[in-house]
């Protein structure tokens, strides 16, 4: 009987320290967001541009980058989340995962979001590597977290042990042509989720 007791207490123990999976992430809808399902990624507050879309913004035409929309009645571009296991079929808050626009474009890129160092500034850009969590693609790693009750996109991936990587929200700055691009900031950008 003793034994039986130290077990179920043993038992109990453990299941109060186990690992509490973090929230489920769910769209305007109040239904969860699913791996592999096209949505829009819009601004909480309207009247401040659009949704999300891509654009070149370096004075070339190629590589493209991660843009707000200017126009507040333009969605962007549907695009879809890939979590670091790709068995998964919901999307949680402060989980590693892919960002993949939907849409082809005129360059030859893969429309993969990764971050990227461009004249001093870290960009949000779109010619990243799909999956294969590591060292080699620590910049295609992005995160989604609550922030008030709405979301924040985040840049701290953890798919490598050993690095290091530079951490930041992701805001919107505008560069001297007038391009919303989504950047490392000191401002988040806040988002919310619509199906495609």
């Amino acid at each position: 009987m003793k034994t039986l007791l130290v077990f179920l207490l043993f038992t109990s123990v453990s299941l109060s320290f186990a690992e509490k999976s973090p929230d489920q992430v769910r769209d305007i809808d109040g239904k969860l967001v699913r791996s592999g399902t096209e949505y829009y990624i819009l601004p909480v507050f309207r009247g401040m541009g659009g949704g999300l879309t891509l654009a070149p913004t370096r004075n070339k035409s190629c590589p493209l980058d991660v843009v707000q929309a200017n126009l507040e009645v333009d969605n962007g571009l549907p695009l879809k989340f890939t979590p670091v296991d790709p068995k998964k079929g919901v999307i949680r808050e402060s989980t590693d995962l892919n960002i993949i626009f939907s849409a082809s474009s005129i360059c030859i890129q893969s429309n993969v979001w990764m971050l990227e160092e461009y004249k001093g500034q870290l960009i949000v850009t779109a010619h990243g590597v799909s999956g294969n969590p590591g060292q080699e693609t620590i910049s295609n790693w992005f995160k989604i977290e609550k922030f008030d009750q709405d979301y924040k996109l985040v840049f701290c991936p953890t798919v490598c042990d050993f690095c290091r990587p530079v951490c930041g929200d992701i805001g919107v700055k505008i560069d001297e042509n007038g391009n919303r691009r989504l950047a490392i900031s000191d401002v988040p950008f806040k988002i919310m989720f619509k199906k495609a």
